[in-house]
């Protein structure tokens, strides 16, 4: 995570330049919101766009950085061979701003409030202006424009929400889990695995998830906050532990639901199910046997599936 690398240096007294897209016309290789840090150690971590441009971005971030300015700006680049002094290289026709945000020792606390939120899962805003970096919490901050940016000759002010991150909800730790978990984190998802099995080595071998507990699947319906960013996996220890937490998020507002199983189980649990009262449309919902169908047989082969369809549904609209 880049607030990370940023608090790790800053609490080494290594001061960072934060560069973060702000704004884009046309085609540009950096997006809004794309962001990069150069220490003054040299190292870097994420990208603005790549190319030339990023070069040049970075050898800048390292000249003021050099010569300890402390200062806070914003840098034009247009993507044209016929641009003047904001030519950035590149050829794409567009243009994107940057914000260079020096930030300090100074400014560590916020850089942690910001790491505790995304690592809690918790709203807030990110807000970048010429006098640094501030953080506000709660829901309340949060509103339907994602980023907001105001500039004039003398100041600026960029605001970013930290938004819930969409979680997938793993029951069972056994040997697909550790795959999907990488996986999933690779994609950018949070994951959090449960299982009812205490000592269990691929629960304790999983160093890819957020979160690990060992839990009763008899309450698992409370852990699972209805909404767009709530995927589960149901792959238990056994077709009963299964059906339990089946049951407990059918009536749920989730976005994927998934159950790994054989067809005759996955029937087997579908008709248990229809015959105690839930509505067919509820249980066919279900995406069982879990996975698209790529042949998979191994561990890997098979988080690889589950990853693809959870992709493939975060991707529908």
């Amino acid at each position: 995570m880049i607030w990370q690398f940023i608090s790790s240096k800053i609490e080494q007294n290594i001061d960072v330049y934060l560069i973060t897209v702000a704004e884009t016309l046309g085609s540009s290789p950096g997006k809004v919101g794309f962001k990069m840090a150069a220490a003054a150690d040299g190292s870097l971590y994420g990208s603005i766009g790549g190319g030339i441009m990023e070069y040049q971005l970075v050898e800048l971030a390292r000249k003021e950085l050099k010569s300890k300015s402390g200062i806070s700006f914003l840098k034009r680049q247009v993507h044209s061979h016929d641009a003047g002094e904001d030519k950035s290289g590149m050829i794409c026709s567009g243009e994107q701003t940057q914000i260079f945000n020096y930030l300090s020792k100074a400014n560590n606390e916020n850089v942690k409030k910001i790491i505790e939120l995304i690592e809690n899962n918790k709203p807030g805003k990110i807000i970048l202006t010429n006098s640094g970096i501030d953080i506000y919490t709660g829901e309340s901050h949060l509103n339907t424009i994602d980023i907001e940016f105001q500039k004039n000759e003398n100041a600026f002010r960029y605001s970013e929400p930290i938004e819930i991150k969409e979680t997938v909800y793993i029951f069972g730790a056994g040997h697909i889990s550790v795959p999907l978990s990488q996986i999933l984190a690779i994609l950018d998802f949070r994951v959090e695995v449960y299982d009812n099995r205490k000592e269990l080595s691929t629960f304790i071998q999983n160093n890819y998830a957020h979160k690990k507990e060992v839990i009763d699947y008899k309450h698992v319906s409370e852990l699972i906050p209805e909404g767009k960013n709530s995927y589960v996996v149901i792959m238990t220890f056994g077709h009963k532990f299964d059906e339990i937490v089946l049951k407990q998020l059918l009536k749920k507002n989730i976005k994927y639901l998934g159950m790994i199983g054989s067809k005759s189980k996955v029937t087997t649990i579908f008709e248990n199910l229809i015959s105690e009262g839930f509505s067919k449309d509820k249980v066919e919902r279900v995406c069982s046997p879990i996975g698209l169908p790529i042949g998979g047989q191994t561990p890997a082969e098979i988080a690889v599936s589950i990853a693809a369809q959870i992709v493939e549904w975060r991707n529908k609209r």
